[in-house]
């Protein structure tokens, strides 16, 4: 099993999503995790309400940081994906095992203003492209 590790700034929304749905239709290829720069206090209501809509379990899921993943006894990954333009241009741990990086530029639903439907419109379109890529890439990849 390859270990994917999807992040973002606050871990609220996209990478949970993207961690949430590759767990769901992995199918023992891949495990998914998911971390923030500076993540937030919790995991982004909107996404939880997604995920559960979409049958899709948010059992465990938590904002954390991506030192969890630096860490001495961590899970080894060998792929880490940013889904935030700002996670991207940061300076990210160094990675033991030198995984698999790319960036996978999604807009922040969790930044979106307006009205509750609007903000669950913004969930969607970026759980749709984010399961998109995820699909491609499970489809893709060499394991």
């Amino acid at each position: 099993m390859k270990n994917v590790l999807f992040l973002c700034t606050g871990n609220s929304a996209r990478s949970i999503l993207a961690e949430a749905f590759l767990n769901s239709i992995a199918r023992g290829r891949f495990r998914g995790f998911s971390a923030g720069s500076r993540p937030a206090s919790k995991v982004n209501p909107f996404a939880l309400e997604l995920l559960a809509k979409s049958g899709i379990s948010s059992a465990g899921l938590r904002s954390k940081s991506w030192d969890e993943f630096a860490k001495p006894g961590a899970p080894e990954m060998h792929f880490v994906f940013t889904v935030c333009d700002s996670a991207a241009a940061e300076l990210c741990p160094i990675w033991p095992g030198r995984p698999v990086t790319a960036h996978w530029g999604v807009a922040d639903p969790a930044a979106v203003q307006g009205s509750d439907e609007e903000k669950r419109e913004a969930f969607l379109d970026a759980f749709t492209r984010l399961s998109a890529r995820i699909r491609h890439f499970i489809e893709t990849a060499r394991t």
